[in-house]
């Protein structure tokens, strides 16, 4: 048979995903909403989605979570539809994953694992190769289970008699307890470079900007249109993973730094948030944060809500001095509601900028917006004698000019706003120059 005729393609599976209702999870959102990105993660895996449902969840049930009528209802859907994978939008215990697979003869994938699964396959920088890692062994830990025999087995023990030695599931759990041992270490390296990395970016007084933003609120568009660059942006669910940096020109010339960070989720699994601690430092350290929104998105205050509740629950806290809500995907509102939203842009979020990635608009004004924080402190008064271009070139580079004058000796006069960094550091290298506060 020659090669040409062997078809090397991944098979398609087919998949059912299941929403389960239940009534502690607030109404932040609908069911119907819930089960929409459910089927946005599925997708995102690859998988084909052929039937949907919302389960109503009254009782949990330890064994399966659901009852018992409602675990035949879904195998027979699952035959109906010719399904090998059923998504459970929701965390299972080791024992109901394993149940569930055997009631409903396919493989059970509850929303830690899909999330996982996506993630694995999204990163690909050495950190978020690290990170998914980390991740994925915390999860796999909690499922070593006595699901097979080959877990009761012991091996030999040391000595003359032998002693009861150590079962294959000991040893599983602690080949996994020290390979977490090996990746933490990694991470902590690669935790120390990024912080030496940031401690360069700080002695060199170039302020910095972090996106922030709910999966698929068009951080990663933003990104790209602000910055000429050429990060991978689709409509789809943690397109992109890893942390990206690229230099931002401000409107007066001025140079900064922009980060581009992984998008949010609700119940984003605590192996998923523990392990992206060391990324989102990014957002911790910088001087302005871009909180993008999905304005198109009827959950969009709900979205909101889980990104604020992501990064406190990584000890972030957002500074609401030094916050700008970039209101995205304007360009996709008739215009009705497009004037609404400009109008609470307007008068009940200060800081709040209505934008469209896709086509620029308001992004003039979201630049004025981040130049303006930027530039919060008190400006000062720069006396440079003559001949001293070096250090009124300084000022231009690193600092806003607001006022500029020259005297009749040939020296030059600037107003000008400066972060305490750079005012510092201007210090430091033209002493010559006369400050006044």
């Amino acid at each position: 048979m020659s090669s040409k005729s062997i078809d090397r393609s991944a098979p398609v599976q087919g998949a059912i995903v299941i929403h389960p209702e239940r009534d502690d999870r607030g109404a932040d959102r609908s069911g119907e909403a819930r089960l929409e990105e459910a089927i946005g993660l599925a997708l995102a895996l690859d998988l084909e989605v052929r039937e949907a449902i919302v389960a109503p969840l009254r009782k949990l049930t330890p064994a399966t979570l659901f009852g018992s009528g409602k675990v035949e209802e879904i195998h027979a859907l699952c035959e109906a539809a010719d399904v090998s994978v059923a998504v459970v939008d929701d965390s299972l215990t080791p024992v109901q994953q394993r149940n569930l697979e055997k009631a409903w003869e396919v493989k059970v994938i509850d929303r830690t694992g899909l999330i996982l699964e996506i993630f694995a396959r999204r990163a690909r920088t050495r950190e978020g190769r690290l990170q998914v890692e980390l991740a994925r062994l915390s999860y796999e830990r909690s499922r070593l289970v006595r699901t097979w025999t080959h877990l009761e087995r012991q091996r030999g023990g040391f000595g003359v008699m032998g002693g009861p030695g150590e079962t294959q599931i000991e040893t599983d759990r602690r080949l996994i307890a020290e390979k977490i041992g090996k990746l933490k270490r990694d991470l902590t390296e690669v935790r120390r470079t990024r912080t030496l990395q940031r401690s360069a970016r700080q002695r060199a007084p170039v302020p910095s900007v972090a996106l922030v933003g709910y999966t698929n609120a068009g951080k990663s568009t933003l990104f790209n249109r602000l910055t000429a660059s050429d990060v991978v942006a689709q409509d789809m669910l943690f397109a992109t993973l890893d942390p990206t940096l690229r230099t931002l020109k401000l409107p007066d010339g001025r140079p900064c730094i922009l980060s581009d960070t992984v998008g949010f989720i609700s119940d984003l699994p605590h192996e998923l948030v523990e392990a992206f601690r060391a990324t989102l430092e990014e957002v911790k350290e910088a001087d302005v944060i871009l909180h993008v929104r999905d304005l198109a998105n009827p959950d969009t205050e709900a979205q909101a809500k889980d990104v604020r509740t992501v990064l406190s629950r990584l000890d972030v806290e957002l500074d609401e001095r030094r916050l700008i809500e970039v209101w995205n995907k304007i360009d996709l509102l008739d215009g009705e509601a497009k004037a609404e939203v400009l109008g609470d842009a307007r008068r009940r979020f200060p800081r709040a900028v209505a934008v469209s990635a896709v086509t620029g608009e308001g992004l003039d004004l979201l630049l004025e917006t981040v130049a303006g924080l930027v530039d919060e402190a008190p400006p000062v008064e720069v006396h440079a004698p003559a001949g001293e271009g070096a250090a009124i070139a300084w000022l231009y580079r690193h600092g806003r000019v607001i006022a500029r004058e020259t005297n009749d000796e040939g020296g030059v006069r600037l107003e000008v706003s400066l972060s305490p960094q750079a005012l510092g550091q201007f210090e430091q290298l033209f002493p010559q120059a006369e400050l006044r506060h």
